[in-house]
């Protein structure tokens, strides 16, 4: 298990703000006595320890995917990693998870409308060897995604994270 310290805390968090944010700006906007060099180990050191990961968000809107749909599925037991495999294959999905409870596997997908939605769940979907039944949520306003979660303050070693190793 990691257990960031402050320093990591702040440099994940201006990572957030910004992934390609240099570290010589990093550095001074931490303050103190750290330094560019400190910055790189540390951020080199979250990602080969899996810490974190530094990818592009794409914004679905600017491609015209405007309506976004939660969807969970009741699945055969003894399909639903496959279903989840399969589902994850295809373009307007952008989440997939099995779950444990009163449903097997969620989903999230894009599409240009309602219309299409309604057209992959029904279609391809609810079509798929295993499932039995589907669910479909349209989500009109997202408050919080995946990708904006933050290391909760109650993880973070105390010290003035000025240390670099």
């Amino acid at each position: 298990m990691y257990e960031p310290d402050i320093l990591d805390a702040r440099i994940v968090e201006l990572l957030m703000e910004d992934g390609r944010m240099p570290a010589a700006v990093i550095a001074r906007r931490v303050g103190g006595e750290t330094t560019e060099r400190v910055v790189r180990y540390r951020i080199d050191r979250m990602v080969k320890e899996g810490v974190i990961q530094i990818w592009p968000v794409v914004n679905t809107l600017a491609f015209g995917l405007t309506t976004r749909a939660d969807v969970v599925l009741e699945v055969e037991s003894d399909a639903i990693k496959d279903v989840a495999e399969k589902v994850a294959k295809y373009d307007h999905v952008t989440y997939v998870a099995c779950s444990i409870g009163e449903t097997d596997v969620s989903l999230q997908l894009v599409a240009r409308d309602t219309a299409e939605i309604y057209q992959f769940v029904t279609e391809v979907i609810g079509k798929l060897p295993g499932v039995r039944k589907t669910t479909t949520s349209i989500v009109p306003v997202v408050v919080k995604d995946v990708y904006q979660w933050r290391i909760p303050r109650r993880l973070v070693k105390p010290g003035d994270g000025q240390q670099t190793k």
